[in-house]
Parts: structure tokens; C-alpha cells; sequence
């Protein structure tokens, strides 16, 4: 299996499961409201981010934020390709990684394209102390970002002798 197809993998399966658990969340659970799953640590929440991570730039009077978020998706999913063509066959981290990080933009922006926002479910929490509600594409981003992280430790000894 060659390291697009490998790549492919990674997202599709990250773009299913985050647009299947968006579904349920938005079929089980009325916008704005909360469930309790682990009491003082963890919400099923529904909430709509028009924004970025922790709600940048989420704001109903910004006009052009929906546009811009597709635009920097569109042209990370391009440089996502080139990342991948000059990629090794063996670097399994940085493919994986890659194959991630393209599945979490697919999933975002497919939210994004279909509902002007995107859906964020999961509430992590220590007394009043709030991580902003997040989704599989933003864990699929954040993976990602990880394992090539990993790949560039792993890879450091063999940049430094070029």
C-alpha cells in the first residue's frame, strides 16, 4: 500500500467517525444543552462553533470567517498532498500523521460547508475550570499534529546529516 492510499485511510475512517458522532449528538441532543457523563470532569455538550480552536474568532457579527476557515482548510488539505509526495514510504508517523490531520480538516470543513458552523460535543472539565467543547476532527488535528511531531524526533539524525 502506497503512502496516499495509507494517508487515505486515516482520514476517511476520521472523517466517518467524527460526521457519525456529529450526527448523534445533533439527533440526541437539543443545541446549547449539556448531559453529565462523569460528574466534575465530563459534558456531552451540543454546542456550534462559528470560530477555530477555543472559539477564535466565533462571533455571529464576523461576516467573513466562515469563508476564510474553508479557504485555510482548502489550502492545508493542498499542502497536505505536497507533504505526502515528498514524504518517505517508510515514515509510518508522518503519514499517519498526515492522514489525521487531513481527516479532522475534512470533517471540520464538511460542517463548515453544510452548516455554516461546526458541531463540537465533547466537554472536558475540573470544577468551573472548562476546556472549550471540541470534536473527533479537532482530536483526529491534534493526533496528527503529535505524530508528526514524532516523525521529526524519530527523523531528527538523519535531517542533521544532510
Amino acid at each position: 500500500m502506497n503512502r496516499y492510499q495509507r494517508a487515505s485511510i486515516w482520514a476517511v475512517v476520521m472523517i466517518v467517525i467524527d460526521q457519525a458522532t456529529k450526527a448523534w449528538v445533533s439527533s440526541a441532543m437539543d443545541v446549547w444543552t449539556g448531559k453529565s457523563v462523569i460528574p466534575g470532569f465530563f459534558n456531552l455538550v451540543h454546542v456550534l462553533n462559528r470560530g477555530a480552536a477555543w472559539g477564535f474568532l466565533d462571533s455571529e457579527n464576523i461576516s467573513w470567517q466562515r469563508p476564510l476557515f474553508i479557504g485555510v482548510a482548502l489550502l492545508a488539505l493542498g499542502f497536505i498532498g505536497y507533504m505526502l509526495k515528498t514524504t518517505e514510504s517508510s515514515d509510518s508517523w508522518m503519514i499517519t500523521g498526515l492522514g489525521l490531520i487531513a481527516g479532522g480538516a475534512v470533517g471540520n470543513l464538511i460542517d463548515r460547508v453544510r452548516l455554516g458552523v461546526v458541531v463540537d460535543f465533547l466537554d472536558f472539565y475540573v470544577g468551573t475550570y472548562h476546556w472549550p467543547a471540541f470534536n473527533v476532527a479537532d482530536c483526529a488535528l491534534t493526533v496528527g499534529a503529535g505524530c508528526i511531531l514524532i516523525s521529526m524526533f524519530l527523523n531528527r539524525h538523519s535531517m542533521d546529516a544532510r
